[in-house]
This record gives structure tokens, sequence and C-alpha cells, in this order.
């Protein structure tokens, strides 16, 4: 699937769309250059499934959690309040040992939503199941999120 970010007021819409189409998987791994839009396009889609915290890259963290406060919108079927989401920054990965450490698998195969930026340094570790989502600005301007 194919969705086309025309512009930032665009992108509510845009992470409807994606909310609407993602099914049961759990976790998702956000592939694209720097200044993308990774983060934003993250920062909406949790906005949209009812997060109500201050959303950010987890850069340095490495991984941020944010709950689910607010009921999600009407079109949405999941998560209910409460459930936990796991957004993932691999930017700073020098070694896979560091993502050992930190317990990844708690993470990929809690059940709760998994967001992973910069997957592409931890593929080997990736469940089989999650969804590969390409972000890539276009020649105008405007952004495409396929999955």
């Amino acid at each position: 699937m194919e969705i086309i970010i025309k512009d930032i007021d665009s992108i509510r819409q845009a992470a409807q769309q994606f909310v609407s189409n993602i099914g049961n998987h759990k976790v998702f791994a956000f592939y694209g250059a720097m200044g993308a839009g990774k983060t934003t396009f993250i920062k909406a889609i949790c906005e949209e499934l009812g997060v109500d915290d201050v959303i950010t890259s987890p850069t340095f963290a490495i991984v941020n959690e944010y709950t689910i406060t607010l009921p999600p919108s009407p079109n949405t079927l999941h998560p209910s309040p409460n459930t936990p989401i796991y957004h993932f920054d691999f930017y700073r990965i020098k070694r896979i040992e560091e993502v050992y450490d930190m317990g990844y698998e708690e993470y990929f195969y809690s059940g709760s939503l998994c967001f992973i930026e910069w997957p592409e340094l931890i593929e080997d570790i990736l469940p089989d199941d999650a969804v590969r989502v390409t972000i890539s600005e276009q020649e105008d301007g405007t952004r495409k999120v396929a999955f």
C-alpha cells in the first residue's frame, strides 16, 4: 500500500489511513533517509492512536514508551487506553550487543505496538512478521509511505 503525504497539514489524514490499515501487526520498521519524516509520521500515528504524551525522537534514549490515554479515533479498532507503544531509534547503535543488552525481545514480542527507526542496523533480529515501511521524499516535496 502507498500513502502520499502532500504537506505537513495533511500528515494527520495520512496517519489515519496508516492506522486503519495496520491490521493485527505489531512491529513496524520505518526506513528512510535522514529528514524523510520518520519521526514526524510516527508522532502523527501515535497521536491518531490516542497518545497524549509528548512524542519525541528517542535518538539518545534508544526507546521511548508512550501510553495511550485517549480513546482511539472512531475509525480505529485498536489499541485500548493504557496500552503502551514503544518507539525506537537505533541510529546511534554501534554494536548489536547494545540491543541485546536492552532486552529488545521483551519489547518486540510484548504484543504492544513497536515503531522502529533505523531498523537497517538491527535487520538480523527484526521479527519475521515486522512490517517494513519506507518513507521517501519525492521530487515535488511530498512524502511517499509504502508498506
